[in-house]
């Protein structure tokens, strides 16, 4: 099975986005703006009245008016740390509240995928946008687009600052203008594909590593080490090559960056002694604009420094985005299927085109039947089960539940219908309850007790320190292989669907824990139908049907004792399994 790449939004979709999020907390700005604003212009007063106070002892002055420049020069300060640490609480908790809206946004996204897309994509792709880039986004929304929104308004308050100073004074700083915007313009033109490759280069060594670490016994027992090593080796030096490329950007660039700082300082006295000398400029102006164009210097830095980052969330905001980007797998018509009975039509299904795993499928299942899937590896067994589950849509054909494609089901709809049970079942990181009601949010106690109970999980669970209210998953409260099984069935007794499709579901766990969990799932099954991929053939034998694939086709269907008669593929399946 080829595996998919999810798409990347585009520069305009990203920047589309950013405004979205900016126009829904225009208040907040609002008040992050003025708050800094305030505390910049308080900051500026300090340069003025330093130039004045020169000034005012050149030309000769007396000491209350020295006094009273000098409580001035006070008062600014204590103005601009008073409203900068106002601006500052403010703007972490803007921060924090932006933050937690990605990271409930990418929650969304991710839970509304596709079923189909998640089976099929990278799984290093979604771990990557899960964990690298929506903390590398949070990073920058928390951090880099305040400051630099901060910084930026800074500059304009300094460089106004320095036009009332004198406008011929403020000449020399403009030498910053054309340095700063040639380099940053050359940098900005490589580094957004720069910083794409790169995230790039870190999917493939983490879908490289995902794929080799839990399988490294099966590739040293079938001589693959060399290859898997040669594979890593590969993905490391592309991972290092990006790297390299974003680091050799950024070199650059900071070496323009600290020669535009030094250029229009020098400049500045150099240009301000020829005024003074001149009778254009007094003493104080040259000083002020001296010490403004050195404190341009600051928030230009802050600008700049944090450009680095923001090419870096721009880079993992496009990711996060084209999670969206994906089209519906299913077309909701509202239809409601009438009854449980499950029907397969001449279906066909290819992973990739020329290449069909199944083909020409007809299949009926009355309500309350149990039919088992045998065949060999590769047969199209799981295939089968997952269009069952309507994870995958058929290529050719239908599969309907009631009379209603599953196509025309929305997902909440067919998860309340037809749900599947794999080999992996997850606890998540919450208490007992929490993982429990995922599966029915408005479930009560009495209901999650119930279903502990149905699959034999209500001892262990009533022993638990704080019972329903335990922390359990990765930092909480340790669940067996058996107990976290239970928990996964006590969930599907909650869902309460009335079709499940089982591939395999204890194939992972011990002789003696399997069969702790299958009579647990067995209290699961009642009277819901069943349709088992059955790897071990005892599972089979004690189904109503049973139906054998081999090559994409249904070749045999019928009972454990008639397949056996009729011997054939069924019935050699049969003695293998058992050594004959």
């Amino acid at each position: 099975m080829n595996r998919v790449a999810l798409p990347v939004a585009d520069t305009a979709e990203v920047r589309a986005h950013a405004r979205v999020l900016a126009r829904g907390h225009r208040r907040d700005l609002t008040w992050l703006l003025s708050l800094h604003g305030l505390a910049a212009a308080c900051g500026l007063v300090a340069p003025w009245l330093i130039g004045r106070l020169i000034d005012e002892v050149a030309e000769g002055t007396t000491s209350g008016a020295v006094d009273l420049l000098a409580l001035g020069l006070l008062a600014s300060l204590v103005g601009q740390a008073v409203l900068t640490y106002a601006a500052v609480q403010r703007s972490c908790r803007f921060g924090e509240k932006i933050t937690a809206e990605v990271r409930e946004d990418f929650v969304d996204r991710v839970v509304t995928l596709p079923l189909s897309t998640v089976e099929d994509a990278e799984p290093g792709d979604l771990i990557t946008r899960a964990s690298r880039d929506t903390d590398a986004l949070t990073n920058t929304v928390r951090y880099a687009a305040p400051e630099t929104l901060i910084a930026t308004l800074t500059c304009l308050f300094t460089f106004g600052a320095l036009l009332l100073v004198g406008p011929l004074t403020a000449l020399p700083s403009l030498l910053v203008v054309p340095l700063l915007w040639a380099g940053t313009r050359w940098y900005l033109r490589r580094s957004g594909v720069a910083y794409r490759r790169r995230a790039a280069g870190y999917v493939a060594l983490g879908d490289t590593l995902a794929e080799t670490v839990p399988g490294a016994r099966t590739a040293e027992a079938f001589g693959l080490r060399d290859r898997r090593r040669r594979a890593l080796d590969h993905d490391l030096g592309e991972a290092y090559r990006a790297e390299h490329r974003t680091m050799w950007l950024r070199s650059s660039w900071y070496l323009t960056v600290e020669l535009s700082y030094a250029v229009p300082l020098v400049a500045t006295l150099a240009v301000g002694g020829v005024l003074y000398t001149g009778g254009l400029a007094s003493l104080g102006q040259v000083v002020a604009a001296t010490l403004y164009v050195r404190q341009l210097i600051f928030p230009l830095d802050d600008v700049l420094s944090w450009m680095d980052e923001l090419q870096i969330g721009s880079a993992s905001l496009a990711r996060v985005l084209g999670v969206s980007k994906l089209p519906a797998d299913r077309e909701p018509t509202g239809a409601r299927p009438c009854g449980r009975d499950l029907s397969v039509r001449n279906v066909s299904f290819s992973y990739v085109p020329g290449r069909t795993v199944l083909r020409g499928v007809d299949l009926d299942l009355a309500p309350g039947e149990r039919l088992a899937v045998v065949g060999p590896s590769g047969s199209g067994k799981s295939t089968l089960g997952k269009l069952f589950a309507g994870i995958y849509h058929p290529g050719s054909g239908t599969v309907r539940v009631g009379g209603v494609p599953l196509v025309e089901l929305s997902t909440a709809e067919l998860r309340r219908r037809i749900a599947l049970v794999t080999q992996e079942h997850h606890i998540f990181r919450g208490t007992l309850r929490e993982n429990l009601t995922l599966a029915r949010p408005g479930a009560d106690d009495a209901e999650a007790r119930r279903a502990l109970e149905v699959v034999g999980a209500g001892d262990w669970a009533a022993a638990l320190p704080s019972g329903l209210d335990t922390p359990v998953g990765s930092t909480g409260h340790p669940l067996t292989a058996a107990q976290a099984q239970q928990v996964a069935l006590a969930r599907l007794v909650l869902a309460d669907p009335h079709t499940l499709v089982l591939d395999e579901a204890t194939a992972l766990l011990d002789p003696a824990t399997a069969r702790h969990a299958e009579r647990a799932l067995a209290a699961v099954l009642g009277d819901r139908t069943v349709i088992a991929i059955a790897h071990r053939l005892h599972t089979a034998e004690d189904a109503d049907r049973i139906a054998v694939v081999e090559k994409g086709r249904v070749t045999e269907l019928g009972s454990h004792h008639a397949l056996l008669a009729a011997d054939g593929a069924y019935a050699a399946l049969w003695r293998a399994w058992h050594g004959e």
